[in-house]
C-alpha cells in the first residue's frame, strides 16, 4: 500500500519527462496526460477506502525511519482532497486539449504545456501528503514554479503585469515561509509535522503564538485570505480559461488544507478562534462586495472566490469536530464547483469574444446548454439546496450555532448575508449573459491563434469536461450524506492529532 502513496508524486514527475522528450508528437503528450490522471483518480479512490477502513498509510521513503526522513502521510483528509483534486485536474486537461491551448507553441517547437501541468499535479499531490513543513514548501515551490510559466505561455504585456504581481506576491510568502521553518527548526530541531505536534507545545506560550501567526500569514497569503488577497483578482482573470479554472480550484485550497494541518496539529487550540472567526467574517463581506463591483466576468468569479475563502476559515474558526467537518465539505464542493464556473467562462468567452458583462446577451437562446452548465454550479456556489453547496454551508451554519459564542452568531449571519449576496451576483452574470438579445461575437477569430474567441462555437471536448465537472458537483449532493460522514470521521481524526502522530513515528494507533 506505500507504494500508493508514492504514485501520485512519482507517476506525474516520470510522465512529465516523457511528455517532454514526446514533444513533438501531439496525439502521444495527450493520451500520456489523460492516462496518468485516470490513474491518479484510481489510486486516490483506493487509498481513501484504506485510509477510512484501516487508517492513515505512512511511507518513510527510504526506509528512514521519521523523524529524520521524508514521510509521506495518507490520512483521511488528505486524500480525500487528492481525489477531488484529481477528477478536476482530469477535467481540466481535456479542456485544455479541447480549446488548444496545449498546443499554443507547437508550430515552431514541442509544446511545453502537459509537462508543466504534470508538474503542477505532482506538486499538489506532494502538498496533501507530505509529513512535514520543508517538504510541504518544496511542494509549494513545485506549483509555483509551474504555475509561472502556465500563466505566462502567451505573453501580452497584460498578462506579464500581471504574472509579475503574482510572482511577487509568490516569492515573498516563500521567503516568509523558508523563514519561518527555520525558526521552528531552531526552535525544536525538527521539522516533521508529527514530531512538532509534541515539541511545540512545550514551547513558550509567546513563542508559540508568534510561530503560529507566522504561519498563520503565509498560508493566508496562498489562500488569499482578505487582507491578503489583493494579487488574486489581478492575477487569475488574465490566464486562459483552463489555467485559471486549475489555479482558482486547487492552488487557492492547498493553502487553506496546509492552514488547516498546521493549525490542527502543530499549533492546536483549546476553544473557538476569534482572530480567524473576524477574519472570516472579513474575507466573506469584502470579497461578495468586490464581486458586485465587477463587469468582468472573470473578476466577478476572483473575488467571489475570495469570499467563500471565508466560508472555510469559518469553520476552522469554529474549531470543533462540527466546523472542521463543515469545512471539509465545503473545501470538496468549492475545488470542484469554482473549477467548473471559470470553465464555463471559457464558454461564454469562446462564444462572445467579450468578458465584459456588458456586451453580452442572449447567449440562452444561443446556447441553451452553456446556460444549463452556468445555472447548475452558479446555484450551487450560491447555496440553494438541493446542490452540493447548501450542504456544506448547512453544516458550517449548524456548527456556527451550536459554538454558542457571539463571534460565531455573527460569522453565521455573516455567511447567509454573503450567501445572498452570491446569488445576486450569480443573477446579475445570468441576466447579463443570457437574457436579451442576442449579440453577434465582437471579435474576429484568426484561424492560427490557438485561442480564438469569438467563434460562436465550442470544442465538443470544452463542453464535455465541463459536464462532467458539473456532474461530480451535481454527485457530491446525492452522496452528501456518505461523504459527511467520511467528513466527519476526518474531521474528528484532525481533533485527536495524537493518532496522526503515533501512527507518523512508528507507534500503534
Amino acid at each position: 500500500m506505500t507504494l500508493l502513496v508514492a504514485l501520485p508524486i512519482l507517476l506525474p514527475l516520470a510522465a512529465a519527462g516523457l511528455s517532454l522528450a514526446f514533444g513533438r508528437f501531439a496525439d502521444v503528450q495527450r493520451v500520456l496526460g489523460m492516462v496518468v490522471l485516470g490513474v491518479l483518480i484510481v489510486d486516490s479512490a483506493v487509498l481513501l477506502y484504506v485510509a477510512d477502513t484501516f487508517g492513515p498509510v505512512v511511507l518513510q521513503v527510504g526506509n528512514w525511519p521519521a523523524p529524520f526522513g521524508i514521510t509521506l502521510v495518507a490520512d483521511r483528509l488528505a486524500v480525500l482532497l487528492l481525489l477531488v483534486s484529481s477528477v478536476v485536474t482530469f477535467a481540466v486537461l481535456l479542456y485544455s486539449i479541447g480549446q488548444r491551448i496545449t498546443d499554443y507553441g507547437r508550430g515552431a517547437s514541442s509544446t511545453t504545456f502537459h509537462p508543466i501541468y504534470l508538474v503542477l499535479c505532482a506538486g499538489v499531490s506532494l502538498a496533501y501528503l507530505s509529513g512535514d513543513l520543508f517538504n510541504l514548501f518544496v511542494a509549494f515551490e513545485i506549483m509555483l514554479s509551474s504555475s509561472y510559466v502556465l500563466i505566462n505561455r502567451r505573453a501580452t504585456a497584460t498578462r506579464i503585469r500581471a504574472g509579475m504581481t503574482y510572482t511577487i506576491v509568490s516569492l515573498t510568502s516563500s521567503l516568509l515561509f523558508i523563514t519561518v521553518i527555520a525558526l521552528v527548526y531552531a526552535a525544536t530541531g525538527t521539522v516533521n509535522l508529527a514530531d512538532l505536534a509534541q515539541r511545540v507545545a512545550e514551547l513558550p506560550d509567546g513563542l508559540q503564538t508568534a510561530l503560529g501567526l507566522i504561519v498563520l500569514i503565509v498560508f493566508g497569503v496562498k489562500s488569499a485570505m482578505v487582507p491578503l488577497h489583493f494579487w488574486l483578482p489581478d492575477s487569475y482573470p488574465n490566464a486562459p480559461a483552463p489555467i485559471t479554472a486549475v489555479f482558482a480550484g486547487l492552488l487557492t485550497k492547498v493553502g487553506i488544507y496546509a492552514m488547516i494541518r498546521t493549525q490542527t496539529l502543530v499549533f492546536a487550540h483549546n476553544e473557538s478562534w476569534r482572530l480567524m472567526l473576524a477574519i472570516a467574517l472579513i474575507t466573506m463581506i469584502v470579497g461578495a462586495l468586490g464581486a458586485l463591483a465587477q463587469n468582468d466576468i472573470n473578476r466577478m468569479l476572483s473575488f467571489l472566490l475570495v469570499s467563500h475563502i471565508g466560508y472555510m476559515l469559518f469553520g476552522l474558526g469554529v474549531y470543533d469536530t462540527a466546523g472542521l467537518t463543515g469545512v471539509i465539505l465545503y473545501v470538496i464542493h468549492h475545488i470542484t464547483v469554482q473549477a467548473t464556473l471559470f470553465l464555463v467562462s471559457g464558454l461564454i468567452t469562446r462564444h462572445t469574444g467579450t468578458v465584459a458583462l456588458s456586451r453580452m446577451g442572449g447567449l440562452a437562446k444561443a446556447s441553451p446548454l452553456i446556460a444549463v452548465l452556468f445555472a447548475l454550479p452558479a446555484l450551487s456556489l450560491a447555496g440553494i439546496p438541493p446542490f452540493s453547496g447548501f450542504v456544506a454551508k448547512l453544516a458550517l451554519l449548524q456548527a456556527g450555532v451550536e459554538a454558542g459564542t457571539w463571534s460565531a452568531y455573527a460569522v453565521t449571519g455573516g455567511a447567509v448575508l454573503t450567501s445572498l449576496l452570491t446569488l445576486y451576483a450569480m443573477a446579475r452574470i445570468w441576466t447579463r449573459v443570457f437574457w436579451g438579445r442576442v449579440r453577434k461575437p465582437e471579435a474576429d477569430p484568426d484561424p492560427e491563434d490557438e485561442l480564438v474567441v469569438g467563434t460562436g462555437t465550442t470544442a465538443r471536448a470544452m463542453v464535455i469536461s465541463t459536464g462532467l465537472l458539473v456532474t461530480v458537483s451535481v454527485a457530491i449532493a446525492v452522496a452528501a450524506g456518505p461523504l459527511a460522514e467520511i467528513s466527519g470521521r476526518a474531521a474528528a481524526d484532525l481533533m485527536r492529532h495524537e493518532t496522526y502522530s503515533t501512527v507518523v513515528l512508528g507507534g500503534d494507533p
